[in-house]
């Protein structure tokens, strides 16, 4: 049995639904990521499992029980903000041993509870310093310590890292990692950000305008996105419209309207005559010069339109000979180097079979 379930959950606001029949199943001890633009439901669904606002159907169930007549202080579930939410009138020590004494749990180990806490999160120390003395990455450490320090079933994240800045937030992002495994405590993650559900989670829900569009893997969903919402949000992704031409167990034969025929791996549940889109990710296009045109599959001429040096990669922009622009990544393998094709140059884009998915309409 999963430690928490989502189950058939609806929320709205008027007429505005934030959370459309939503279903979830999270496993004890995971790192579950919720994952959307702004406005897609994925905090309201994160109040309604902490107890801040009541669905206006379904259930949630923490072990298998009905949570929704608990109110949030009763549920064994802690929650961390953005803004970290310390009392500035606190010390970091008393913060963090905060949810102890509002549990009525303060007792002669109470200290060396709150030493063991600030200590897994970097911060020995601090215990009496106040949250004015100190910089956004230590604040958000002292807030996971006091959302950990009872040993909640469920830990919730609300966007945490989202004050800090780009370095810190990835320094951030190994250390919560790494804090998760060693507290092994449920966390249910909020973020829009693609690369930081990418990295952090076991599994991610992705979802727009209140619907959940997928639940997998992070691998997965980059892999093998469900829909053209899932492949365009998650990454960078090159899609091309396509329509089926024939349909078999192994593979799709694709006409794409202006550039030609093209073959992917077969799909279930395409059909003939279906339209849709084939999506491609820029580190699996590759760009080659025309003298190498009898040596690939799948590839298109076109002329270099633009690129940008990254560092260790440069992204092309290639315009195909029907105007569709489309993006590729290379390596800068050679030291110093900042590109290997000149804007105009006449090239190839190619890409292996098993890359592009055929995404229906």
């Amino acid at each position: 049995m999963a430690l928490l379930e989502i189950c058939d959950v609806t929320k709205s606001f008027g007429d505005f639904t934030a959370v459309n029949n939503v279903n979830i199943a999270i496993d004890t001890g995971e790192f579950f990521t919720l994952l959307g633009p702004s406005g897609c439901g994925k905090t309201t669904l994160l109040r309604m499992i902490a107890g801040f606002d009541l669905p206006d159907s379904g259930q949630i169930l923490l072990d298998g029980i009905d949570i929704l007549s608990i109110p949030p202080e009763k549920r064994p579930i802690h929650t961390v903000f953005q803004s970290y939410a310390l009392f500035p009138h606190m010390t970091v020590a008393e913060n963090v041993a905060f949810p102890l004494k509002m549990a009525g749990e303060m007792t002669s180990e109470t200290n060396s509870r709150v030493k063991e806490f600030l200590d897994k999160v970097h911060l020995p120390g601090f215990a009496d310093r106040f949250p004015n003395e100190l910089s956004g990455g230590q604040k958000q450490r002292v807030a996971f310590a006091r959302g950990l320090i009872n040993h909640p079933r469920l830990l919730l994240l609300d966007e945490p890292l989202g004050a800090l800045d780009a370095k810190l937030r990835e320094e951030m992002q190994i250390e919560l990692v790494d804090l998760q495994k060693e507290a092994g405590v449920t966390f249910v993650f909020v973020t829009h950000s693609q690369n930081e559900a990418l990295a952090l989670s076991h599994r991610i829900a992705v979802m727009n305008h209140g619907n959940l569009e997928q639940i997998d893997q992070p691998s997965r969903i980059y892999g093998f996105p469900k829909n053209k919402f899932v492949a365009g949000f998650i990454g960078k992704t090159n899609m091309l419209n396509a329509q089926v031409l024939e349909s078999t167990s192994s593979h799709l034969k694709l006409i794409l309207s202006g550039l030609g025929e093209m073959t992917v791996p077969g799909k279930e549940g395409v059909c003939v005559g279906d339209k849709g889109a084939i999506a491609i990710r820029p580190e699996q296009v590759e760009i080659l010069p025309y003298s190498e045109e009898g040596e690939v599959k799948n590839y298109f001429r076109g002329k270099v339109h633009d690129y940008l040096y990254s560092g260790d990669v440069t992204s092309y922009i290639v315009t195909l000979v029907d105007g569709t622009r489309i993006e590729a990544l290379l390596p800068n393998s050679t030291p110093g180097q900042a590109k290997s094709f000149e804007v105009g140059d006449s090239v190839l884009v190619a890409w292996k079979y098993e890359a592009g998915i055929f995404l229906n309409e």
